[in-house]
């Protein structure tokens, strides 16, 4: 059975295991900062937000991630210090300057829309229901009205989740930056309407309950 908890909820430390998820998902994309994934779990575990994480258990093992970020901030950073740490000064600080681009930036959204992003699922434990999970959970938050996603227009896999899971596309726009915030996740309201194709990427939206 897979259960579902905010990372906050933990009375131990598991931020080196939530990263170690989140490279599960995204190490191709990151790999171009280092090919040391310890260093990325370096990097990112003492940024992760414990308040804005979700985290999915199947058989006592933390399988699962996903993070709803919102207007008052961004459930992972890329900070400076953190990075430096674990690659050095002049790595790092690069590193963190590119990554700070799309991780940082402050998000245009309501106050009652949450922001997806970060959704990953060990390798071992996918096609298990685990992100079907998170979202099914994230989606009864009572902050938020709506929530946003982003996703590639190559990840089929994903786009039909996020359709099943009542998502509706509602814009287009290219793929910018590192190619990592293309496969995180954003969603509004069903009211949004669809809108011409552009070359790479696509917003969806729900509802929540």
């Amino acid at each position: 059975m897979i259960e579902v908890r905010r990372m906050d909820e933990y009375d131990r430390d598991v931020r080196d295991e939530v990263a170690d998820v989140i490279l599960d998902g995204f190490f191709a994309q990151l790999s171009f900062v280092t090919k040391d994934r310890s260093k990325l779990v370096t990097a990112f575990r003492d940024d992760i937000r414990a308040d804005m994480f979700y985290v999915a258990e199947l058989d006592g093992a933390i399988v699962g991630v996903l993070a709803c970020s919102n207007n008052t901030g961004r459930a992972l950073v890329a900070n400076t210090v953190s990075f430096r740490r674990a690659m050095g000064l002049v790595r790092g600080t690069v590193a963190a300057r590119v990554l700070a681009r799309e991780f940082n930036a402050a998000l245009p959204y309501d106050d009652d829309t949450g922001y997806v992003e970060w959704v990953a699922t060990s390798e071992h434990a996918r096609g298990r229901g685990v992100s079907t999970a998170l979202f099914q959970h994230v989606m009864q938050h009572p902050r938020y009205r709506a929530l946003v996603l982003e996703v590639v227009d190559v990840n089929d896999n994903a786009r039909r989740l996020y359709a099943k899971l009542g998502f509706v596309e509602y814009d287009r726009k290219p793929a910018r930056g590192v190619d990592v915030q293309g496969a995180h996740l954003h969603a509004l309201d069903q009211e949004c309407c669809s809108h011409p194709a552009g070359r790479l990427g696509g917003l969806a939206a729900c509802t929540t309950t």
